[in-house]
């Protein structure tokens, strides 16, 4: 499998990796296949996240590029009620020690402010970290589903969360050469984002 890095989106017609790319361009590929069969096993799976991506595949191609379109313009949009809503502010509830209400309170803007700041500051210096995390917990996701009634999994995923590749790849090297390949170059990739991290602590 030759990924890019630009290849947002993957797509198995079972075991078989039939496409990588844009979703309109997957999304494509994938009804074809299921216009020559309806019951074709086909699946588009978000590399960052390792889930499914519901299509609606009713229609014209058009047709089913259009709500693709609609969706990602729509999106999640803040709800109305305290805050700034207008600004994106969203009010949600927050859990916290008294100590941590009293050293909030006190410092400059009050408590919204402060833990606005905090949250940037814990978002800026752990963005690499957190991309890691994120891409290694996709893989993991992406093997729940495609590969849970495979042949040494349960090793398989223990070697992956102790990091202990080598056996994780012998593991995976049972299964069906597409599934591997796509394991690999995602883990590959997370591993990388993990090294970056590493080097700028």
């Amino acid at each position: 499998m030759s990924a890019k890095e630009t290849q947002s989106y993957t797509g198995f017609h079972g075991h078989q990796l039939f496409a990588a790319g844009d979703l309109p361009e997957v999304a494509l590929k994938a009804k074809s296949l299921l216009e020559q069969d309806a019951n074709a096993p086909v699946a588009i799976y978000d590399n960052a996240t390792g889930r499914i991506v519901d299509i609606d595949y009713r229609g014209t191609a058009e047709d089913v590029i259009a709500r693709i379109a609609a969706r990602s313009e729509d999106g999640p949009k803040p709800k109305a009620g305290p805050g700034r809503p207008k600004l994106g502010v969203v009010s949600r509830e927050v859990t916290l020690l008294p100590r941590h209400w009293d050293w909030l309170r006190a410092q400059p803007g009050g408590a919204s402010v402060a833990l606005r700041k905090l949250v940037e500051a814990a978002r800026r210096d752990n963005v690499d970290k957190d991309r890691s995390r994120l891409a290694l917990e996709a893989v993991y996701r992406f093997m729940s589903t495609v590969a849970g009634d495979f042949p040494g999994f349960e090793e398989a995923c223990r070697a992956f969360f102790a990091k202990d590749y080598e056996t994780f790849d012998d593991m995976i090297s049972l299964w069906p050469d597409d599934i591997q390949d796509y394991i690999r170059h995602q883990t590959e990739k997370a591993l990388e984002m993990e090294k970056q991290a590493e080097a700028q602590d």
